[in-house]
């Protein structure tokens, strides 16, 4: 049974900002959206946050549902207003984001799953960071002190996660550089314009690798397991995954994988049939032999 955060309220310098944009992508996500929605307000109220939520729905059989109970929430006195995207409009998490930063009206943007996995407890947490200058980039993590994980996940999930993230390893300065709880300013954000890809669903990563981020700041929290609903993680997500880090890669280290490429193909055009063979193992470590 998920936990949730405790402890006092967090608690942010005299100088910090106290706007706060939340924008959370939604597909389905009816009965998660007004638990998100009462104990976010709650946790940023009690740390001094003026916050909005803005909702970003694609197109779903749920879609009439969740635009009602934003509705209802914003007559209720809650800062919250949602763009139902049509399916002619765009689909997927990370340009549905892209699309609510700029429909954000404060200078300080957080995202956040509509799940629950990601607690709201710990929005003031992940975004103090950014809103008082320590950070331009501050991202949630279940790798530091004060993360980890609220349920036990499976085995094959804890080593495909792991896998992910050792692929990430060289572009971001972070413990857990594939979570989706991240906050960024828009200054920051704006180095990005024309660059970002909106494809795919690990946007956190894309904008701190396009926007040059620097100093980005992991922050703990405890990933719990998700509220209602079911996952949208398919083989497709997996596989944009992958081209999204061939081109941050490309992007990052472009020149000094061709010059690779070029140096060891000009070692193989030596003598193709062994000296370029040679030449290219000599570059490689030498195995220990085995003694009996």
């Amino acid at each position: 049974m998920a936990t949730r955060r405790k402890g006092p309220p967090t608690k942010l310098s005299s100088d910090a900002k106290k706007e706060l944009s939340v924008v959370v992508p939604t597909y389905n996500e009816t009965e998660n959206l007004r638990p998100l929605c009462e104990r976010l307000f709650a946790a940023c109220k009690a740390a001094g946050l003026t916050i909005e939520l803005v909702v970003v729905d694609d197109e779903s059989e749920g879609s009439e549902e969740t635009e009602k109970i934003a509705k209802a929430l914003a007559s209720e006195g809650y800062a919250v207003r949602i763009h139902c995207r049509k399916k002619a409009e765009g689909r997927g998490l990370s340009s549905a984001v892209l699309l609510g930063f700029g429909m954000a009206k404060y200078a300080t943007l957080l995202c956040m799953d509509a799940d629950l996995q990601h607690e709201p407890e710990s929005v003031p947490d992940v975004a103090k960071p950014v809103l008082e200058g320590s950070a331009e980039f501050a991202i949630g993590s279940r790798h530091v002190e004060g993360g980890g994980l609220g349920f036990e996940w499976s085995m094959l999930r804890r080593v495909v996660s792991s896998g992910a993230k050792m692929l990430a390893w060289f572009l971001a300065p972070s413990t857990d550089p594939l979570s989706g709880f991240f906050c960024v300013s828009k200054e920051v954000l704006k180095r990005g314009e024309g660059k970002l890809n909106p494809i795919g669903f690990k946007i956190a990563l894309e904008v701190m690798v396009r926007c040059r981020c620097k100093p980005i700041q992991d922050v703990g929290i405890q990933f719990q397991e998700r509220n209602a609903g079911e996952s949208k993680l398919s083989a497709n997500q997996y596989k944009l995954y992958l081209e999204q880090l061939f081109s941050l890669y490309m992007a990052t280290y472009g020149p000094l994988i061709v010059l690779l490429v070029i140096l060891i193909l000009l070692l193989l055009s030596a003598n193709p049939r062994r000296g370029g063979y040679m030449a290219l193992t000599s570059l490689l470590p030498t195995p220990r032999k085995l003694t009996g």
